[in-house]
This record gives structure tokens, C-alpha cells and sequence, in this order.
């Protein structure tokens, strides 16, 4: 039976539904977390008698056709890049981006990673550096003898340093921007990469056309909302109870028809 086969696509599909909500709920706390969604697509079908074809010598044509369908399968996993909720921390190191954006990092590889995570610090040569260490592109280095840092919405940086009332540009931060941002590589760590379905990034300066602001002083929550994550983990866990009892009454009915005595 056909049914017992498209039943387990979709428990296998809602198994998949249920590790992306999971890993939802998992980062509920992780800074510039962007939440995820499984979405699906229905599986080719099988033709018994096709709409449109002649059902007589008269030309009458058969208006619907009889088509059974095969189950579903996994389409794509979509990051949804709604805005996170402003979080203080009062860490003159840290910034959230207000609007579209990506802070650039170099990776020991000498790869350019992207991340919301803006919770940054500084290493022992006094660069600007994410919670990994890794260097915020185009590098920034804070003086020793700073004794306070501000960082405008438009990302530059500035520093005072001991005994004097003026303070000193240090430095400048830039955005990344992609045409496709849902097509980013997730690679762990709070950084993405680019892909050739992210296109090219655009870099510029927070707050010009196209870029968002900074904000010193605080970072972006993660955007998952636990209630509707546990109403969507509700669904799916129903969904996959359902498929399983389609699959009993499907080999119920089997063996009532293996059962039958001529």
C-alpha cells in the first residue's frame, strides 16, 4: 500500500520540523541568533488517469483526472531575519545592530565570517574581537592607556586616553550586506558565510543607505518567541502521531485483506 510509504515521509518530514524547533528553543538566549523554519514540499505523483484526456469516441473530456500522491519531503530550512530585541549590558565593547547588517570577522583561515553577535571585547594587542578572539574587519585597535571607548551609530570609534579631554578616532566598523541573506552558510559560533546563493557582500558604513545603526552598550537577543515555538512543536508532534496512525490502520487493513479466505 502506497499509503504506508507517504505515511513515513511524513513522519520523517515532522522528525525534521521537531529538530529545527528544537534547535529554536536551544538558542533562545544566544546573542544575534536568527530563528529557523522547515518548509516542505509535496512529492512527485503517480498518474492513473490524467485530466484533460478523452474519456469517449465523442471527445468528452475527463475534468479532474486521478492523480495519488506520494508523501512530502524537506524543501528548504529558512532563517528568519526579523529584528532581535535590544539587550543592555553596559559593556562599552558591545554593539547590536539596529536594521539590515552583518559585522565582519576574520577567521584564522583568512576567511571573512559575518555574525549579528555583537558582544565584543578586546585581546591582549588591544584589538576589537569577537567572543572567539577572532579580529572584527577592518581591524581596530584600542590604546593601552584608554580609559573610555564610544562607539557612534555610525560606527566610528573613539577613545580617550589618560590625561587627555579630547578624545582620539581609533577606528571605523563597517557592515556587510547580502541580496540573499536567508542563502548564508551557517558555520557555528554565532558566524555565517557567504555562499553563491548569498551573492557578494556590499560593505558600508552603519547608518548610510541600505545599513543599519549601531547601538554601544548593548547586543541583539535572539528573535525566537518561545510561545510560538512550543504551539509550532505542538503541531508538529501532531502531525507525526497522525502519520503514525495512518501506518497502523494501513497495515491493519493489510492483514484484514491477507486474511481473507476465498
Amino acid at each position: 500500500m502506497q499509503s504506508l510509504r507517504t505515511a513515513a515521509t511524513g513522519m520523517a518530514a515532522q522528525q525534521l520540523n521537531v529538530e529545527v524547533i528544537s534547535n529554536n528553543i536551544a538558542n533562545m538566549n544566544t546573542v544575534g541568533y536568527k530563528r529557523q523554519r522547515a518548509e516542505f514540499q509535496d512529492l512527485l505523483y503517480q498518474t492513473l488517469e490524467r485530466a484533460g484526456a478523452q474519456s469517449s469516441d465523442q471527445g468528452n473530456i475527463v475534468p479532474t483526472g486521478v492523480q495519488i500522491g506520494g508523501g512530502v519531503k524537506a524543501g528548504s530550512v529558512y532563517r528568519i531575519q526579523e529584528q532581535g530585541a535590544l539587550t543592555k549590558t553596559d559593556n562599552q565593547y558591545d554593539v547590536a545592530i539596529q536594521g539590515r547588517g552583518f559585522l565582519q570577522v576574520l577567521l584564522p583561515s583568512g576567511e571573512i565570517a559575518y555574525t549579528r553577535a555583537g558582544n565584543l571585547s578586546v585581546n591582549a594587542d588591544g584589538q576589537l574581537v569577537n567572543a572567539d578572539g577572532y579580529t572584527i574587519e577592518p581591524a581596530i585597535t584600542i590604546p593601552t592607556d584608554a580609559v573610555s571607548v564610544s562607539i557612534s551609530k555610525d560606527g566610528q570609534v573613539q577613545a580617550t586616553r589618560d590625561g587627555q579631554s579630547t578624545p582620539d578616532v581609533v577606528g571605523q566598523i563597517e557592515l556587510a550586506t547580502f541580496v540573499n541573506e536567508a542563502g548564508l552558510e551557517s558555520a557555528g559560533d554565532n558566524l555565517l558565510k557567504q555562499t553563491g546563493a548569498s551573492g557578494d557582500p556590499t560593505t558600508g558604513t552603519p547608518g548610510s543607505t541600505g545599513f543599519g545603526t549601531l547601538t554601544q552598550g548593548y547586543t541583539e537577543a535572539s528573535n525566537v518567541d518561545a510561545v510560538s515555538e512550543i504551539t509550532a512543536l505542538i503541531v508538529a508532534q501532531r502531525a507525526y502521531e497522525m502519520n503514525a496512525k495512518v501506518i497502523t490502520a494501513s497495515d491493519e487493513m493489510l492483514q484484514a485483506a491477507n486474511n481473507v479466505k476465498s
